[in-house]
């Protein structure tokens, strides 16, 4: 078995470098990205100092949940406790799975909630969020159900292909996963989307027939726009893509529809179909199937390792602590890698938006209001950027448009 996992792993690895080569923008802004633009250029000391102390007290809450939830992960992953916890589960082994699944998905949540509920305060505070405490709640829950949903058919076929094929288990279930991440962010849109909002079409007016005619333009087929209900949760301005293929939607919230002028709403959109353009959700998605590939192999190096140590096998339900919590270190040692990527596709993002409407006004202010809204910090930590930051800072997209001359 380690041969195969081993080859797993560089067939996986090689897969991810060869399609971080080909698809990622390694240079998105031609000349070269511009250092960012001072925070005193663009906000007032006030606003520096409110977004500072909020993103301070927001990292602390969010850094701390994360450290627990991990540290939690390993004391059941990597002791007998997980195994008798599995052991006492009743039902058939796929059931089993099921249950260990949920049972340490819910003490993981449950440990972290303080935290979770400081974090949710804070945003009330901040006059950030605007749902009640009940529908948070049930957000909460809702959102416990999906993950644990998607995982447990993930581990479950793990397991059950490892119980099918001892020796080749990780190049079938590597294989089996990359597909899963496939279908996963093919449906995401039709199934998990509708759980959180209801969306409407854009209503006809300037700003949908400006949004279809620069797609046109742009060659970007989009059927519509939808809108979300985001405001009864958030007071922040937000759009995004998501699917791929017969599933791709342009979502803007209703916040940005309501508050933003044509000119800057315009501009949010033309980054999401830039997103569109480039297809930057397959791109993403081919990623983490290469990833995911990867990962198991590496899986099956760690869990060979295990085995020889006494622990249970892959297939065996006392396992799955430990396949969780391995899983849940990979996920927060490849965030740099998986965020500097995301912040490269943004980046082309931004400057195919501002090269199709030629208008850098619109997109500087736009920017500026997105990041006193949302209370983002303008100058945050190189370490927290470089390993939490999915996008560029405010005052390097700044830069980057005050840099482009319009035609």
């Amino acid at each position: 078995m380690r041969r195969i996992a081993l080859g797993t792993t560089l067939i996986g690895l090689a897969a991810f470098v060869l399609l971080a080569t080909w698809l990622v923008p390694w240079g998105p802004v031609p000349g070269g990205t511009p250092g960012p633009v001072s925070a005193d250029s663009v906000f007032t000391a006030d606003q520096i100092q409110r977004a500072e102390d909020y993103t301070q007290w927001a990292r602390v809450w969010g850094r701390s949940s994360l450290a627990v939830s991990l540290a939690v992960a390993c004391w059941l992953g990597f002791s007998a406790r997980g195994r008798r916890l599995a052991d006492r589960m009743p039902g058939r082994w796929w059931m089993q799975v099921i249950l260990v699944v949920a049972a340490l998905e819910v003490i993981g949540r449950l440990v972290t909630l303080p935290l979770g509920i400081a974090q949710r305060q804070l945003q009330l505070d901040a006059g950030l969020s605007t749902s009640s405490w009940p529908a948070w709640v049930f957000d909460l829950v809702k959102g416990e159900l999906v993950t644990i949903v998607t995982a447990s058919i993930a581990v479950v076929a793990l397991v059950g292909i490892a119980r099918r094929w001892p020796r080749a288990w990780p190049a079938v279930a590597g294989g089996v996963l990359a597909v899963f991440v496939f279908a996963g962010s093919f449906v995401y849109p039709l199934l998990v989307e509708p759980l959180f909002n209801s969306f409407t079409p854009l209503e006809d007016g300037p700003l949908r027939t400006q949004i279809l005619e620069l797609a046109d333009e742009e060659g970007v087929e989009v059927d519509d726009v939808l809108v979300a209900d985001a405001s009864r949760r958030t007071t922040t301005l937000n759009a995004y893509v998501s699917g791929f293929g017969g599933t791709r939607r342009v979502v803007v919230y209703d916040t940005l529809v309501d508050d933003l002028s044509d000119e800057q709403a315009l501009s949010v959109v033309a980054h999401e179909l830039a997103h569109a353009r480039n297809d930057d959700v397959l791109t993403g998605t081919s990623l983490g199937a290469a990833g995911a590939l990867m990962g198991v192999g590496l899986l099956g190096l760690l869990a060979g390792v295990a085995e020889r140590r006494g622990r249970p096998r892959v297939g065996e339900v006392g396992a799955v602590p430990m396949i969780l919590a391995l899983a849940a270190i990979a996920a927060v040692l490849a965030s740099p890698v998986q965020n500097g990527i995301s912040r490269q596709i943004e980046t082309r993002a931004d400057v195919d938006a501002l090269e199709a409407t030629n208008a850098p006004q619109p997109f500087v202010a736009l920017q500026r209001r997105l990041a006193i809204k949302s209370l983002a910090d303008p100058t945050p930590p190189a370490w927290s950027q470089w390993w939490f930051g999915s996008h560029p800072t405010v005052l390097e997209r700044i830069a980057i448009a005050r840099g482009i001359e319009p035609k």
